[in-house]
This record gives structure tokens, sequence and C-alpha cells, in this order.
């Protein structure tokens, strides 16, 4: 007896099952796409979208780690032999008579602590506080001669995220997002990772939009599981009964809105973001879906490196899903404590903060690299300023005070040169003496490494035409 044809009955290849569904794949696609153009005609952008590069982009994404408090360039990557010589010694007055806040007359200078080596190819010298970092030094660009303008922490950290030391400023990933958009529908478009303490001093402004639209600010993903709070829909409302009501609140807004008004499109678009996210971002922070052998090489699961290399582990997973800018803070909460502010003893705050931060970031490097991620995301590594060559406090002490005058950063990926050095302090590491970059250099190089005119990039507030890189900002030509 024939039986009736029914899906039920039928055993299907996974060929022919792949074959009879594919018009059912497509239909999903469309249907987004549908979804999508229905919402712009009813008026609604998405400020987000992604834009075209002004120039063609070497860098699609940028992780900014964030080293709070100032790492110590003389004890990290600018050895100088001259301060073993003169160990204990007064600043001879050839350096410059400087008498500040941060270098008192009664201050001698100190030799590092630390044993300097040259590693890879390039032959970089790195000190073995970095014994991780080191070992994939052919891949930095490390630049020794920047300085900005200011030795307080706040203002500096304004400084290294906006380019100016007062808050109220957009901040480097705001100006990034305003110029690109974003290539995550479900997912922030700028990203922030505070460290386990908590903020750094700066705070909220180090990621804050000024006065761009507040769709552009950081968002911040909270630590453990559960990094944005609130996320998942409703008990009892299924997914189409909750579309629903979120373009009906989108109707009711955009029917207020008649004249131009940030906050408003920014909360119309927050409440678009948050339906997309109650899936993705789930999906995103996810860190069990990666093997033992890619924890064990963030340090994940190791009481000194697990905060920031599950941090820096999940910046690379939230590069790969189209997220534009992600913030990792290394350092946070109480300064002498948790952040790279040794004015009591360098070995033993670097030491610390080395061993927190050294492996993840060395992992994050090399794991960019193998994912053949490493060409398109710019990895920026840095603290608001450096510390001086002299020993802190009367008679000589074991730690360092705040230099903004000179000190060391490093880049890396995102189409900059690899295995390169850039400038450089005087024979103690106090101050430049060849090729000066200002903080504003930075910012320049990373806007244009992302396809972004760094010149032309500006917005009209309070009569005067603003950009990032405010007056006098170049590019770090050795390293581009």
């Amino acid at each position: 007896m024939n039986r009736m044809y029914s899906p039920l009955n039928v055993s299907l290849r996974r060929r022919e099952m792949l074959a009879r569904s594919a018009a059912g794949f497509g239909g999903l696609a469309l249907s987004w796409m549908m979804q999508r153009d229905a919402q712009a005609d009813d008026g609604y952008v998405n400020p987000l979208a992604p834009k075209t590069p002004v120039h063609p982009a070497k860098a699609k994404a940028c992780i900014f780690l964030f080293m709070s408090g100032g790492p110590s360039q003389v004890d990290l990557f600018d050895p100088k032999p001259a301060l073993a010589q003169l160990h204990g010694q007064r600043l001879p007055k050839s350096f410059g008579n400087v008498e500040t806040q941060f270098i008192r007359e009664t201050d001698v200078l100190m030799a590092s602590p630390r044993k300097f080596r040259k590693y890879g190819e390039s032959g970089i010298e790195v000190s073995d506080f970095l014994p991780h970092t080191a070992q994939v030094v052919d891949e930095l660009a490390l630049v020794r001669s920047f300085h900005c303008d200011s030795f307080i922490h706040e203002s500096a950290q304004y400084q290294l995220s906006s380019g100016r030391v007062v808050s109220g400023f957009p901040s480097v990933g705001s100006w990034v997002t305003y110029g690109l958009g974003t290539e995550a529908d479900n997912l922030p478009s700028y990203v922030v990772l505070l460290d386990k303490q908590g903020a750094n001093e700066g705070g909220k402004p180090c990621w804050s939009s000024g006065f761009l639209p507040v769709n552009f600010q950081g968002t911040v993903f909270r630590n453990g599981s559960t990094p944005i709070l609130d996320l998942a829909p409703p008990s009892g409302r299924d997914g189409k009964n909750y579309r629903r009501t979120i373009d009906a609140i989108r109707e009711l807004n955009q029917a207020t809105l008649t004249r131009r008004d940030s906050e408003l499109e920014a909360r119309i678009a927050s409440y678009e973001l948050a339906f997309q996210m109650q899936t993705a971002a789930a999906e995103a922070v996810d860190l069990s879906q990666e093997t033992q052998q890619t924890h064990d090489m963030y340090g994940v699961g190791n009481e000194q490196t697990d905060d920031f290399g599950k941090r820096c582990l999940l910046a690379r997973r939230l590069v790969e899903r189209g997220v534009r800018f992600v913030l990792v803070f290394g350092g946070g909460g109480d300064t002498t404590l948790h952040q790279w502010d040794a004015h009591n003893n360098i070995e033993e705050n670097h030491g610390h903060m080395c061993g927190l931060t050294d492996q993840p970031t060395a992992a994050l490097v090399r794991d960019l690299k193998q994912r053949g991620l490493l060409d398109e995301t710019l990895v920026v590594w840095g603290g608001e300023f450096g510390r001086t060559p002299l020993a802190e406090g009367k008679g000589g002490g074991k730690g360092r005070d705040h230099n903004p005058l000179g000190y060391s950063m490093w880049l890396a990926g995102g189409g900059l040169k690899r295995g390169v050095i850039a400038g450089a302090t005087d024979d103690i590491g106090l101050r430049p003496v060849e090729s000066p970059y200002h903080i504003h250099a930075l910012h320049a190089t990373i806007l244009h490494q992302m396809g972004i005119n760094y010149e032309h990039q500006e917005v009209l507030h309070n009569g005067r035409y603003e950009r990032l890189t405010d007056v006098g900002g170049k590019l770090i030509a050795e390293i581009v």
C-alpha cells in the first residue's frame, strides 16, 4: 500500500536537507533586510550605520589597552645605562634644572632594578618585567618619545582619551565610531571593559562622547557572566510580541521627534540595539566557546591573570563580531595598589601590574595574528604618562614620580610597521631628544589607520570647530 508523502516519513541526507532548505535560509536573510528597509521607510535611520572611510583604511577596529597610573618607560621599554652610572647622584645641570611638583631638588637618580635584553629579529630591548611581551616584540611599533601636558592623573587621562586636559570632550573611541559607524548590527559599536577594581580616576569622561551625540559614547560591559544588566527579555513574552513592543515605542518616540534631539535619537537606537543584543551579546561574551588552549594562552583560570586575560579575550571576540572600538583598562580603583602608580616602590608595583597584564597582552597580539585579524585590528598599549628617572622621596626612595615630559607607548597591527622604534629620550629617559610626539600624534595615527582624515574630521561646538587632535596633531611618520 502506498503511503502518502510526508516530510515526517522521509529520511533526508545532509546535502538534500540543505538543498531543500536553501530557500528558507534566503528567506531569513530577506526578512531581515525587509525589516531594516521598512524601518528606514518609517524614518528610522541607524546613527551607527557603517560609513565609507575617506581614504583606504588599514584597520577596521581598535583595541586600546589603557594602563592607568603611568607605566615607567625606563623600567620597561627604554633602557638607560647612564642611570646606572649616575645612580644616587643629583640631576646633572646638563639635563636642565627642572623644579616642578614631580621633580624636586632633593631627588637623586635611580637605576632600574631590572635587566634589559634584545629580543626577536628587530633586536628591540625589553626589560624582564615583561617576558611575554618581549616574545611578540617583532609585531610592535614602539614609540619612546611621547609627551603630554599634565602630570596629574585625571587631566592626563582625559588627554590620553580625548586630546584635552579637561573633561567634556569626545573620547577617541567616540570620534572613531562617529566617523565610521559600526559593522555590528547587534552589538555596541564602542565597548568599555573596566578593571575588576573599578574605574580609574578619570572615570566616565575617558569613554564619553562629549559634545557628540550620545550614541557614540562607550558602553560599559560589567565583569562576570552578565556584562549587561536587564538584557534578557521579560518572562512570558515571545519574540514577535516583544518586537511589536519595540516598534511601537520607536513610532511613539519618532512622532515626538519634531527637531534634532540627540538624546531621543539615542534612546530610539538603544531600544533597537537592546532587542538585537538579547541573543548576540550572550553569545559574544560566552568565553566557554573558546578552547582550553586559548584560555591557557590568555591566563584565564590563573588567579593572577584571570581578570585581564578574560577581558583581552573578550576584546578579540568583540572585534571579530564587528565592534569598532574596545577600551580595556589595565588598572583601576586605588592608585597605589591597583594601578601603575609606583610612588613608593617601582619593583613591587610594576612587578604586580606586569604580572596581571603581561601574559594576556602578548596573548592578544599573538591570537589576533594567528587568526588573521592583526592586519586589520590596531592594538594600542600605554598609560597617561611615564615616570621620572629619579627616586621619589628625600634622600632617595624606591619609587618614581609622574613624568609627562617623555615616555613610551606601543602600537601593533592595523597596517603599521612592525619591529620598529620611533623617537628617543635623553640619556636618563627624562625628555625626548629625537622625534618628540605629543599625544595628539597617537590620536592622529589611530584615525589615519582607520581611514579618517584627522585634520578634517571636526564638529562645530560653542562657535569653534573642534577635532580630536586639536591643532598641531601629526602622524607618527616612522611607524606608518
